[in-house]
């Protein structure tokens, strides 16, 4: 089997030693996608915009990789407040509703920045 390991340039993709999206064979898995654009972390204190961002981020993420939004077979939408849920799941039933994944959203005690309040993986299959 092929494993092809792609990478976004992102600031902690050298420093931790992982990979923003990895393909092996024709099973596409994305790393955590956060709201941080270009070292910045984007909507602050809003969590429907940081899961917006974070799933446009994994979307392209599956997509470098050779997936599709429509491939996407599972997801996992990480949160650090429960009362974020009906926030967060507005943006993924807005990204991914029609494609509908098997997914799962747990609340987390933080993130890597304490202004990051959501982060999401995706897998998908490519085509």
């Amino acid at each position: 089997m092929t494993i092809d390991r792609y990478s976004s340039g992102g600031p902690y993709e050298d420093v931790v030693g992982y990979s923003r999206v990895v393909r092996a064979g024709e099973l596409v898995v994305t790393a955590g996608c956060t709201s941080v654009v270009d070292g910045v972390v984007q909507c602050e204190g809003d969590p429907y915009g940081q899961a917006l961002t974070a799933l446009r981020t994994a979307v392209a993420a599956l997509e470098l990789a050779g997936s599709a939004r429509e491939a996407c077979v599972q997801s996992r939408l990480y949160i650090t407040d429960r009362s974020y849920a009906d926030a967060v799941g507005r943006a993924h039933h807005e990204m991914l509703g029609d494609v509908r994944p098997a997914a799962t959203m747990l609340v987390v005690a933080g993130l890597l920045d304490e202004r990051m309040l959501v982060e999401i993986e995706l897998v998908g299959v490519a085509s």
